[in-house]
Parts: structure tokens; sequence; C-alpha cells
């Protein structure tokens, strides 16, 4: 099940968001740093400081430019103040101020005083605002908890699922023999991002390792190299794994598509029956094979069902009218009299 997210001004400070470039320090309001930040969006004051406050959004973070800081200053003293308590009253979870110059001590004061979080940047606000952006949909980002296999195959993203004990891991440990690279093992987050896009990673206390029943927890990076894993990949195709059923009817030419849906996105599937002799390993590397040609908008049991038709076609005209059909042509004509 997709959980909402929001995190808060202390959580996104301990995350060293400095490792994306933007490197923020706290001025002031440190008691209030669990404040929640709920939206990707930030905002910019503008008018709001001239008194438009109900441009004010609750749950994103309240950036000031230079420009507003130069108005702030610009005013008398006593407006100033009021000003930013009546802007410090709205629900909003902390201002940053964007700018490499020096912070008016009046709004570290105020800031205090609302127990609300004064964070201050070097970056001018377009990049801050960019940066931040990109930080906070990746933490807002709506997300869900599979039981499954990532995988990374030429580049295209495997998710592999099934019961447990169906052989995902062997199948896994298998491709990365091969030389493709693993994402997460047993346990897959995925998130949603760009409306568009879902992102496959790892949990930080089982990344690069592998349960195999009988073997135990191995680490893939120490046994297969660095370059035999990666944190996230974006999930493109679904490989469905399934013991055998005789009693079921399994695709055979490849022309009717299915899709499992993954927050809200239709993400192409495979089902893929596991039985003895059947080398699953290379049947998923295939799948992904298939599935590259597939975007590139070669779709090969199309192509054969297109040339089928085209040859039926063919044959029929050079066949000529049946016997029947001649017999029917001569009565139309009057030559049956």
């Amino acid at each position: 099940m997709s959980q909402p997210h929001g995190i808060s001004v202390g959580a996104l400070l301990r995350s060293r968001p400095e490792a994306f470039g933007l490197a923020l320090e706290l001025l002031a309001g440190g008691g209030g740093v669990e404040q929640l930040i709920t939206s990707p969006h930030v905002q910019k004051t503008g008018l709001a400081l001239a008194g438009f406050h109900e441009y004010l959004k609750a749950g994103r973070v309240l950036v000031f430019g230079e420009s507003e800081v130069r108005y702030l200053e610009s005013l008398d003293p006593l407006v100033r103040a009021r000003t930013m308590r009546l802007a410090y009253a709205h629900d909003f979870p902390c201002i940053l101020v964007a700018g490499d110059f020096a912070v008016p001590p009046d709004l570290a004061t105020e800031a205090e005083r609302a127990n609300r979080p004064l964070l201050r940047t070097e970056l001018p606000s377009p990049t801050a605002i960019a940066k931040l952006g990109s930080i906070l949909e990746d933490f807002l980002a709506e997300r869900i908890t599979i039981h499954a296999v990532l995988m990374d195959i030429l580049g295209l993203g495997v998710l592999i699922t099934g019961d447990s004990g169906i052989g995902k891991s062997e199948c896994a440990l298998d491709l990365i023999v091969r030389g493709h690279r693993l994402v997460a093992d047993d346990t897959v987050e995925v998130r949603r991002r760009a409306e568009t896009v879902l992102i496959g990673s790892c949990p930080e206390l089982t990344r690069v390792h592998m349960e195999l029943r009988g073997l135990g927890v191995i680490n893939i990076r120490e046994l297969f190299g660095v370059a035999s894993t990666r944190s996230s990949k974006r999930v493109e195709l679904v490989v469905r794994l399934e013991r055998w059923d005789q009693t079921r009817e399994y695709e055979r030419l490849g022309l009717d598509e299915e899709f499992h849906e993954i927050l809200g996105l239709r993400v192409p599937v495979i089902t893929m029956p596991v039985a003895p002799g059947r080398n699953i390993a290379i049947l998923v590397e295939v799948a992904a094979r298939n599935q590259l040609l597939r975007a590139r908008g070669h779709h090969a049991a199309r192509l054969l069902e297109a040339r089928l038709e085209q040859m039926m076609g063919q044959a029929e005209i050079s066949a000529g009218p049946t016997e029947e059909e001649d017999e029917e042509d001569e009565i139309e004509s009057g030559g049956g009299r």
C-alpha cells in the first residue's frame, strides 16, 4: 500500500542536502525543526510581504531572495517587524534565505519568536529553488514496497515478482553472473517521480546483499565487484514468475500485451512459467532484449503476423477463382441456359 510522505525540516538538514549541491545552514528557530514539509513546490512571497498573505500555502518552504530581503530592509523598523510577524503567523514549515548577502537580524529575531526555522544558502534563489524542489520531490514522492527483485538488464529496469521460494533470487544471481546488475533483492522500494516515472531502489540496510536459501546472505558487490550493483533504476518491465500450470494456456505468440499497475502507472508485464529444465535467467534476459526492441518500434510478433497476412493475400490472388466461383459466374452470365 502506498504511503503519504512528509519530511520535517530537521530531517531535511540531516539528509545532507549539500550532497545535491545545496548547502543549508540553520540560522534561527531551531525549536521548530519538526515542522513538516508536505509539498515539493516551494513558494516565493512576492506580494505576500505587501499584505497578500492568502497566497502563502501550508506545507511549502517559503523562499526569500535578494529582492524580498531588500524590500524588508527598506521598511521602517516597526513596519518591518509587523510585516514579518504577519508572515510568520501563517502555516508554513520554514523560511529559506537564498543569496550571498547578509541576513537582516530582525528576520532571525522574528524566527526565534515564532519558533519557525530560518535557513540560509549562498546559492541564488533560482538555483536554490530548483535544487530544493528536486530534493523534496524525491523525499515526498508517492511510494510503495514490493516483495520482488529489481535488476538492471542491458539498461532496462526489470522487476521480477512471484511467490516466495519460486526462485527470484536464484534467477537474479544467474543474471548477475551473466554481467547484469542487481538493484534490490527481496524488498524493492518503488516511488513515483514526475507523474510518469517509477524509480525502484533498495532499503539502505539490505543494499548490495542477497539471500539464497541453503547459502544464506551474500554480499554481491564483494563477490562480483562494484559494477555488479547499482542504487536505483527505473522500472520498465515486470516479469511475473509462476509455477507451471498444465491446465493454463500461456501466451505463445506475444501479440496480446499485458500490463501491471504500480502507483497508478501501467508497466508491461510478462508471465513466465517456471518448470524443470527451463533456464529462467536466459528467458528473462531475452524478455528484456525483446522489450528494448519493442520500445524502438520493432515488434517481432506483429511483424510476423503482418507478413503472414500479406502472404495469404498474395496466395489468394495468384490462386484465381475456384470452380464454384466459376460456376456462379457462368450462371449469372446466362451460360447455364
